[in-house]
């Protein structure tokens, strides 16, 4: 690691001092007279320095100070720009001013990535300089990689914007018992799990934008001989524009600790080649195999033409893969307790649709699992994806389907297989679930028939991460599917070896590696009394244009708490409690001859002027904020909840209470 003269003596002096302090010299001379002592008895010969250094190492000398040995990283407001950035922990708080300590494991090998700055993100090349305070649109750069996630400090957007970094990922090695070796460069050499880079960028109002999604081959570190390399990254742009470039991202890569002997870049060149090229033969041994399996469909009844069978998906790059390879077993540890409250979980990322320029409708794009968390948003195929994903994590049979709503185009949700039989849909988007009982066209006409309780009214195919059906029933209406995935004259299933082939992890060079999810970094507590104080800030404003005067309840706004965590307890579980001692509580609290209103809403964000200009939309809302009479009081309550990935319930109520007069 090059270091500015300044900086290499200032750490000279560190070490230095903590020599003193341990007092190693007067060990160190210990050991040496002990040596040279041993050596007198058998035959003389010189000592040498290896002999030296293996007495330190038996006495633990040498152990004791690299572990007492720590480097701080401190977050500097003014970091010069020839000095490289220090490792960042995971997930880290890049703001915060408090001193971090890296412990290095010396059994293990670190790959240190640094982000030196970027250039030419064209897009904003007029944007001005924000002004001290100005809020303005920002870059946050997340970094995925073989089970660790990291993320930037946001920056202002510039056509050259000021991301400096650096993160400290740690190479494991896999296989078993041989956690605690040294990993060398030939196994190095033979992981092909890339770095993925996302850049997303925030605009004023908290509206995230995938920018780019790049995978990045770090093992060309290997060949360097400093085991040091630097580079620049171009990062393409996402979905109709993935073949244009974003920017330009500077990255360096260095190894710690350093390879005694670097690799051949011959020999990396040779692997990288020989990874895609058996990706490549996967990949079109698969193609020719599903499309026999399609023409096989096809000719079981001509109107399988027309139903909606999806074997492939674009991914943001542009990258056709097969559906089965967007859907793994997630486990999500102890940051989700239930199937169900996963489901809410998946229901708080936001719905949106990839944007098109122009006209033309719909953009299909399936995101893979990290852009689409650290975007924080999506479409309905990527709230199917990784709900089914996290389903198949608690133990149930878990399937995408895909097909079409009522009164509406193609969608995806969820199905999941009872070991009764029982077939229950979830909705990706609002975690409703529906069970499904499907209609008998062979009963008699007098026999009661169930009734539909689900908004879907076709399925085409449904599939998992290691299966893919395709409906071959008479209909495809979602009324008269039987879902018996064993009766090959109802489904006809793709090849399991088949897609063992391409979607099994590890099984191509061009698979996404899974990420984890990573628990949410709010406090609750916070966030929710700083968003009340700005509500109760807004109220009072509107209120005071008005020509109204406002007087808080503080009590009753406590008492509407209950209701709020009732709400969001029912959304998670699907049984409503509490809602008995809640009437009882306000009964008590509104005096008799007084009349109480209150109105609950549920948000995904956390903008309080965003919130209360679409619950001042609502007649009912606007009637409690505008309320004039005798002895008006006004409350309001917030209550974030909060999951993982920062993806958060809001729920709001505003209450009045106010004397009634004839």
């Amino acid at each position: 690691m090059c270091l500015p003269p300044e900086k290499a003596s200032e750490l000279k002096q560190i070490i230095h001092n903590h020599l003193l302090r341990m007092d190693v010299h007067g060990r160190i001379r210990e050991v040496l007279a002990e040596t040279i002592k041993d050596d007198e008895g058998s035959v003389h010969r010189p000592l040498s320095e290896g002999d030296f250094v293996r007495a330190l190492q038996r006495r633990g000398i040498i152990d004791d100070v690299m572990r007492d040995l720590h480097f701080t990283q401190q977050s500097a407001p003014n970091i010069d720009a020839e000095s490289p950035s220090k490792p960042a922990g995971h997930h880290v708080d890049q703001d915060s001013m408090h001193v971090k300590k890296t412990n290095l494991d010396p059994s293990r090998r670190y790959l240190y990535l640094q982000v030196l700055g970027g250039k030419a993100f064209l897009e904003h090349l007029q944007d001005s300089e924000p002004l001290p305070g100005q809020v303005c649109p920002t870059f946050t750069l997340y970094l995925h990689f073989r089970n660790q996630r990291f993320r930037s400090k946001p920056v202002p957007c510039a056509c050259e914007p000021d991301l400096k970094e650096g993160f400290l990922l740690e190479i494991h090695r896999d296989s078993f018992g041989d956690g605690s070796k040294m990993v060398d460069a030939t196994a190095m050499l033979s992981m092909c799990d890339a770095v993925h880079l996302v850049l997303i960028k925030t605009d004023t109002s908290g509206e995230t934008t995938l920018i780019s999604s790049y995978f990045l081959d770090w093992r060309m570190v290997l060949g360097s001989p400093s085991c040091k390399t630097c580079f620049a990254v171009e990062m393409m742009g996402v979905g109709n524009e993935s073949k244009i470039p974003a920017g330009v991202l500077t990255v360096s890569l260095e190894l710690f600790p350093p390879l005694q002997e670097t690799l051949n870049t011959d020999i990396i060149v040779t692997q990288q080649s020989l990874e895609r090229q058996r990706t490549a033969e996967k990949e079109r041994l698969f193609l020719v195999y599903a499309k026999q399996w399609w023409r096989e469909f096809l000719e079981i009844r001509q109107s399988h033409q027309s139903k909606l069978v999806k074997i492939f998906a674009q991914d943001e790059n542009g990258v056709n893969r097969p559906v089965c390879s967007y859907v793994r077993v997630l486990r999500a540890g102890r940051l989700l307790e239930s199937p169900r409250q996963a489901a809410r979980f998946v229901s708080l990322l936001a719905h949106e649709r990839a944007s098109v320029v122009g006209g033309g409708g719909k953009q299909e794009q399936w995101c893979t699992l990290m852009a689409f968390l650290c975007r924080g948003k999506g479409d309905c195929e990527d709230h199917a994806t990784l709900l089914c994903s996290l389903l198949l994590g608690f133990g149930l049979d878990a399937y995408v389907c895909v097909g079409t709503k009522v009164n509406s185009g193609p969608h995806t949700w969820v199905l999941t297989r009872g070991t009764d039989g029982s077939i229950t849909f979830w909705e990706s988007l609002t975690a409703h679930r529906y069970l499904h009982r499907p209609i008998d066209p062979d009963a008699p006409p007098l026999v009661p028939q169930p009734k539909p309780s689900s908004p879907y009214r076709t399925v085409g195919c449904v599939f998992n991460h290691q299966t893919l059906l395709a409906n071959c029933q008479p209909s495809d209406a979602l009324e008269l599917c039987v879902f018996d995935f064993q009766n090959q004259s109802r489904w006809k299933a793709m090849s399991e070896e088949a897609l063992k082939s391409v979607c099994a992890p590890g099984s191509t060079f061009s698979l996404p590696p899974l990420p984890p999810l990573c628990a949410s970094s709010l406090d609750p507590a916070e966030v929710s009394n700083h968003l009340e104080l700005e509500m109760r800030f807004l109220v009072s404003e509107h209120r005071k244009d008005l020509d109204l005067a406002t007087v808080w309840d503080d009590h009753l706004s406590y008492l509407l708490s209950s209701a709020l965590s009732a709400y969001e307890m029912e959304r998670c579980t699907g049984v409503s409690c509490g809602n008995e001692e809640f009437q009882d509580a306000v009964r008590r609290a509104v005096p008799d001859g007084h009349t109480f209103k209150g109105f609950p809403i549920h948000f995904l964000h956390r903008n309080a002027r965003r919130a209360f200009a679409t619950c001042l939309r609502s007649p009912f809302c606007e009637e409690i904020v505008c309320c004039r009479g005798d002895h008006v009081r006004l409350a309001v309550r917030v209550r974030v909840f909060v999951y993982p990935e920062n993806a958060c319930a809001v729920w709001m109520m505003f209450a009045c209470k106010y004397r009634s007069v004839l």
